[in-house]
């Protein structure tokens, strides 16, 4: 059976992977993936290597963590830094493995 939930996607600079990882866990995400990405958006190119890859790192939740997730992120991070969040609704097989500890 399917059960519908809701991905959270977060591109960021690498250097904020714990902290973003701590605030998924803080507000009930059961674990994540987490990948290194590139690419181009308002700000232009990814500025230099030393900083590290940008990541992305997706998690499937349910609607009021997700809710609780863009909130912390938008307060945290989205004015002075270069983070881009969204949500897509999705159905899982295995929904309780995403429905809380």
């Amino acid at each position: 059976m399917k059960t519908p939930l809701i991905l959270v996607t977060i591109i960021t600079e690498s250097l904020f992977k714990d902290k973003i990882l701590d605030l998924l866990r803080d507000r009930g995400a059961t674990g994540h993936t987490l990948s290194n990405v590139r690419g181009e958006g308002s700000r232009g190119n990814h500025a230099t290597d030393w900083e590290g890859p940008n990541i992305k790192i997706e998690s499937i939740v349910p609607p009021e963590v997700a809710d609780a997730v863009l909130e912390a992120v938008s307060d945290s991070y989205f004015e002075n830094h270069s983070v881009i969040a969204w949500t897509t609704e999705v159905n899982v097989l295995r929904g309780e493995k995403f429905i809380g500890r």
